[in-house]
């Protein structure tokens, strides 16, 4: 490693979140004022793990105003150098030549973990490289505290809130119209739940809500319809029913080949994009439906992808520049190896020991508690089948059965 002053070196791994170029912003300038040198890496550990020192030196003229933007100055890739050894000796090496004795991480569980790793592989290169992670994803599924959000959550929860409410005026404008939103989210509900509740879409499904390991894809199906009948038997022909693409993860292995071949990104997760779940739900739902007369228009619509690059709104702008501004702090005492967190206006840091899952050694993912009274209220506010509609006669013979055959058909949504 050569001879330098201290040399933080920002790495943004994963997908874009709003407020990325705010933490980006705030890192360069507290360091600046205490005479560190910022490296902004382009495009995450790619580069990096090829020996190739593609980077910028971040001055204050560069991110004074960046915090105001959407996206990533630097770049974004999902590159995973914990693959392989040679990798991560690679992304050490290169760290090294460059001078870089700290190490800011903005992104994920999976960009958190190769910190994690790339620190240990420097530990045992014999030198010292601190980290801090900063944590980003508008899946919001980081193990902070309960009530404390991931960066960017609550500017994609905004947006995707403004296009499902007008999503639901579509529908009931042109009226026996339904949309099923399929909200990004790889295996926890909280931004398709937020998103949910807060446009007052008619039903929102989360993977979450299933206790079982996996469930047959018929199971999701007949949630959705339950919700459509039991709003048409009320008068309403229209609506927009919001799914998690997490719930992907518990269906059934033979009903999810049925879908078409499975690809796997970087950190070996599901390339949801690729399956176009929206439109197997649409075909399968209408297929149901029509066994009970209805014929209403759907339409499928992804949400997420439009939502990762967008301004962030004055919350997100506000805490991404605080946690910049805490994680060089942590950095300066001589601190390394955790995620920080703001809670109760104090900075804390979450060290990565302490949040990782002891089966996985991943960092742990914090799902939706469907115990809790936010998810109880979001469920009160849905139209859904409930158990006691099972006793309901006229709901029955909407579906052409009797009571009885009706409880025996969708009992055991309620085991």
């Amino acid at each position: 490693m050569s001879e330098a002053t201290n040399t933080i070196a920002i790495v943004c791994g994963g997908g874009p979140a709003p407020g990325i170029n705010g933490v980006i912003s705030a890192v360069t300038i507290e360091a600046r004022k205490h005479g560190w040198d910022v490296l902004g890496m382009y495009d995450g550990f790619s580069h990096l793990a090829k020996r190739e020192k593609d980077y910028i030196r971040l001055q204050y003229n560069d991110v004074s105003r960046i915090h105001l933007t959407g996206g990533c100055i630097l770049r974004m890739s999902r590159y995973n150098p914990t693959k392989s050894e040679a990798d991560l000796e690679a992304v050490v090496d290169t760290l090294g030549e460059l001078g870089v004795t700290h190490l800011v991480t903005i992104g994920g569980d999976d960009t958190a973990y190769s910190a994690a790793k790339v620190s240990e592989c420097a530990k045992k290169a014999g030198w010292t490289l601190n980290v801090v992670h900063v944590p980003k994803t508008i899946d919001n599924d980081l193990p902070l505290p309960e009530g404390v959000p991931t960066f960017g959550f609550e500017t994609a929860r905004a947006f995707g809130t403004t296009e499902l409410q007008n999503l639901m005026e579509d529908a009931r404008t042109t009226s026996n119209r339904w949309y099923f939103a399929i909200a990004m989210g790889r295996t926890a509900g909280h931004l398709a739940l937020g998103m949910g509740r807060s446009s007052g879409s008619i039903l929102t499904v989360i993977p979450e809500e299933f206790t079982q390991e996996k469930i047959p894809l018929q199971h999701i199906v007949d949630i959705i319809t339950g919700s459509i009948m039991k709003r048409n038997h009320l008068g309403k022909t229209y609506g927009v029913a919001v799914v998690a693409e997490g719930v992907i993860e518990k269906i059934a292995q033979e009903d999810l080949e049925k879908m078409g071949p499975v690809a796997l990104d970087e950190h070996g997760h599901i390339r949801y994009a690729e399956l176009d779940f929206g439109e197997i739900l649409k075909k399968a739902v209408l297929a149901e439906l029509k066994k009970f007369g209805l014929k209403p228009t759907v339409v499928a619509k992804d949400i997420g992808y439009e939502l990762r690059c967008a301004a962030p709104i004055a919350y997100d702008i506000d805490y991404t520049r605080s946690l910049g501004y805490e994680a060089v702090r942590f950095l300066l005492r001589g601190k390394s190896g955790a995620m920080i967190s703001i809670q109760d206006e104090l900075a804390v840091p979450l060290y990565f020991e302490d949040i990782r899952d002891p089966e996985t050694g991943r960092t742990r993912v914090r799902r939706v508690d469907v115990e809790s009274v936010h998810y109880r209220i979001a469920r009160g506010f849905m139209m859904r089948l409930e158990k006691d509609d099972l006793e309901d006669a006229e709901l029955a013979s909407a579906y052409g059965m009797s009571v009885e055959e009706f409880k025996k058909r969708y009992q055991y949504l309620f085991e």
